[in-house]
């Protein structure tokens, strides 16, 4: 009896060893399941968000494209279009006048570079709008993005300088020079005058937006 249940005793202590290593084996997979199940969710949701971001993005480039895009060719269209004539009064002499953006070597300076501008965010903005539709992000790569910075930059610089020495002159005109037979040419023009104002506005407007577009790609390289 004592020998049947020596073995009896040994035959159920080899079972609870066998059984054991096969519950640890099991609560081993249930926790790498828990574990590799557990971080995919995270990982899913970043890319998500990172998307979402991304897109936001986008959105916000091709908004400003868009008022780049409104304001040069806004500026462009009243500068080439201002034209006035009308008389000046010197020591009694009635002189006509006549004035015109092409007779200013400044105001085509501007011209040329509204017009530049307006290519360059023109043609950016349909390009962002085809990738939108399409699904795609506007900067593919670092590459794309350092080369939007760089016209934006460039044409920034160059807006900033073609606003200013067309702002340089019109000043002139309405000011006049002191202690000087040049009177003030806006008195007569004012209408002119007043479509240069407004158009040398809105150019500086437009560097503005270019600004913000170069800084945009810049957050853009430093985040993605």
């Amino acid at each position: 009896m004592d020998v049947t249940g020596a073995v009896r005793k040994s035959a159920a202590a080899a079972e609870v060893g066998i059984q054991m290593p096969e519950a640890a084996k099991a609560s081993a997979v249930a926790a790498d399941s828990g574990t590799m199940s557990g971080p995919l969710v995270p990982v899913t949701g970043g890319k998500d968000h990172r998307a979402a971001a991304a897109m936001g993005w986008d959105t916000v480039a091709v908004g400003v494209r868009l008022a780049t895009v409104l304001s040069s060719l806004l500026s462009l269209s009243i500068m080439v279009t201002a034209e006035q004539r009308g008389s000046l009064s010197v020591f009694g002499i009635q002189i006509p006048l006549y004035s015109k953006w092409s007779f200013s070597d400044s105001f085509e300076y501007l011209v040329g570079i509204l017009a530049a501008v307006a290519a360059h965010s023109l043609l950016q903005l349909l390009l962002s709008l085809r990738k939108l539709a399409k699904g795609l992000p506007v900067i593919p790569s670092h590459s794309h993005a350092w080369i939007i910075f760089s016209g934006d930059q460039v044409f920034a610089y160059a807006m900033m300088s073609a606003g200013s020495a067309a702002a340089g002159v019109t000043n002139l005109n309405r000011t006049g020079i002191r202690h000087a037979l040049i009177p003030d040419f806006c008195k007569p023009l004012h209408s002119f005058c007043n479509h240069m104002a407004i158009s040398i506005s809105l150019a500086f407007l437009s560097c503005l937006f270019l600004a913000i577009s170069a800084v945009l790609d810049v957050l853009w390289l430093s985040k993605y």
